[in-house]
């Protein structure tokens, strides 16, 4: 039984058949020989690991100026640059599939793969792994950061102050999640620049402009548009008008599940 099933699978891989090991060892390649992937994961490691020291250096002056600092001012820092690292995980999420139709490269993939749910499935496990990793590493890298700055002032906090390990592992879930979302919106437009343009107007132009109107109704809106959730899901601290964690972690799992369902769809109906 052995020997028969290692000539099947002997079989298989001298077959040039097309299975999901190859597809997404093939997506993989094609996502390291993109030029913008190596400057954009460094571009988001750096901002997120820049606005977070920025965000400490504040607090200590804030402190200093007798402003009153809390613990979950303090604790927050590791994920404080969240709002514009995401921007760039997006963009680089919108930019893994869309590059592939602005060079062409879609006709000979999806040749290559005609059932063309594989493809899209690679690139969102390999978008979702790699993001967490960079958005969990950059909490981590800011928390090292930021302790020589706090210590000065006694702000300094354990890596095990309750909530602070949670909220770093829920950073890398964030981004991975907002990076599942910019890739079902690459897919759905097909379009570098379009894709990049709603991804922001998702994360930052939209959450602030219902922030310029008052009244209820736009605040509880507000509470489920993606950033504003997914900041719910990185949060130590929650107030009583707010999304919890979970809550905020299923709404940004709609934003990132649904679009990709659509583009899924989509994906095996046009003609590319």
């Amino acid at each position: 039984m052995t020997t028969t099933l290692h000539h099947q699978k002997s079989a298989a891989i001298t077959s040039g058949r097309v299975t999901f090991g190859r597809v997404l060892h093939a997506e993989w390649i094609k996502f390291w020989t993109l030029r913008s992937t190596a400057y954009l994961l460094l571009a988001t490691v750096a901002t997120m690991v820049g606005l977070g020291t920025l965000g400490a250096w504040g607090l200590t002056a804030a402190m200093n100026d007798g402003q009153p600092v809390t613990d979950a001012m303090i604790h927050a820092l590791p994920s404080g640059g969240l709002t514009f690292g995401q921007l760039l995980i997006g963009a680089l999420a919108v930019l893994f599939v869309s590059a592939e139709y602005a060079s062409g490269m879609i006709q000979a993939t999806m040749t290559t793969v005609p059932a063309r749910t594989p493809v899209l499935a690679a690139k969102a496990m390999i978008i979702t792994a790699v993001s967490y990793a960079v958005g969990t590493g950059s909490a981590l890298l800011t928390y090292t950061a930021i302790q020589p700055l706090l210590r000065p002032d006694d702000l300094d906090f354990a890596l095990t102050t309750e909530g602070v390990t949670g909220s770093i592992a829920r950073t890398g879930l964030y981004l991975a999640l907002v990076a599942v979302m910019a890739l079902a919106i690459g897919a759905l437009l097909r379009n570098s620049a379009g894709g990049i343009v709603t991804l922001s107007a998702l994360l930052l132009v939209l959450p602030t402009a219902l922030s310029l109107i008052s009244g209820d109704r736009a605040a509880e809106i507000a509470k489920y548009l993606p950033s504003n959730a997914g900041n719910q899901l990185v949060a130590i601290e929650i107030a009583d008008d707010a999304l919890t964690q979970l809550q905020g972690g299923l709404v940004m799992g709609a934003c990132a599940l649904v679009p990709l369902l659509a583009a899924t769809v989509l994906l095996r109906r046009r003609d590319v």
